[in-house]
């Protein structure tokens, strides 16, 4: 008699699901494409991931070559470049971040007190589309401006009378890739800012404006209070990739002289799995780097929602 009461209950708790998914299921069929290139192209690699615990040989197989366990791991700990390769990785990110994050933010709350729709859409245009200049593109004008008889040295030479070696020396290298980061990227990372922006309540303005508020504090009390959520998010994730750093740009603007700020674990990885073949060990490193990025997620939404009022990604 009880195990009827149960199975009457459960079949009641299953019914509205299904009646839900015959009902909707042609979203569902929308849905799969997404759902199926993810599987394949997301969690079917790692099983590749196996090779950073085992001697690999291409010969034997990823099933074939010798288990070693957590040697490549310990073998890229105890390197002596990891200490470098790492704390490059980490400023670079770190300070990446904390200088790019708030400006996008900032343009989306110039650009949502310019009343005219025509200007309004000029200035986004203008913001937008270094985003969509390719990142060879980028490093290849980086060196034209930047080189000895480019139009920023000719500043200098005419200051200081002679130029400064922006792409060799070291010294620069952070600089001028968060700087360019943040001109190709901060107009596009804007866009979500703008669109939560525009679903103010133009009445909320207009009371404040009657109670005498002035610009900073209606920025502060309504629309910085309506996107803090999206910040919070955006923030989260961004700190939970603080050590994927695009390889390619960090790659192509490497010189012989710059090395020591600007070899990062992606770069290092590329070298040694793609350059030198040891395909193993590169992937213990990538492994690595994947797992620093899990725990900063799991750590910053964590303290997001204890500082933010429960605001976080879960």
């Amino acid at each position: 008699m009880h195990n009827t009461i149960e199975a009457d209950q459960a079949s009641k708790v299953i019914r509205p699901e299904m009646d839900y998914l015959k009902k909707h299921y042609f979203l569902y069929i929308l849905l799969a494409p997404a759902v199926i290139l993810t599987i394949i192209f997301k969690y079917g690699p790692m099983y590749g991931a196996i090779i950073a615990f085992k001697d690999f040989s291409p010969i034997k197989g990823i099933m074939g070559s010798d288990w070693v366990g957590l040697y490549n791991f310990e073998k890229f700990l105890s390197s002596p470049n990891f200490d470098v390769i790492f704390m490059n990785t980490l400023k670079l990110s770190f300070f990446g971040l904390i200088l790019s994050f708030p400006i996008p933010i900032l343009l989306a709350l110039m650009l949502n007190q310019v009343r005219q729709t025509a200007v309004k859409k000029n200035i986004q245009l203008f913001l937008y589309a270094p985003n969509f200049i390719s990142v060879v593109v980028v490093v290849g004008m980086l060196f034209i401006f930047l080189s000895p008889t480019g139009p920023i040295n000719q500043i200098f030479i005419l200051l200081t009378g002679e130029p400064v070696m922006f792409m060799s020396r070291a010294e620069y290298f952070r600089v001028i890739y968060i700087l360019s980061d943040i001109w190709t990227g901060a107009g596009w990372a804007s866009i979500i800012y703008v669109a939560a922006l525009a679903n103010v309540d133009p009445e909320l303005h207009h009371a404040a404006n009657l109670d005498g508020a002035n610009l900073l504090q209606r920025i502060r009390h309504i629309d910085l209070p309506t996107i803090r959520p999206i910040m919070a998010i955006v923030f989260i994730l961004a700190a939970g990739g603080i050590m994927s750093i695009g390889f390619e740009k960090a790659y192509l603007m490497q010189t012989a002289m710059n090395l020591p700020t600007s070899e990062i674990i992606p770069t290092y990885v590329y070298k040694i799995g793609l350059q030198s073949g040891d395909y193993a060990y590169s992937a213990a490193v990538g492994l690595f780097n994947s797992v620093f990025n899990v725990i900063m997620l799991v750590a910053v939404n964590f303290i997001v929602k204890k500082l933010n009022e429960g605001d976080g990604l879960y």
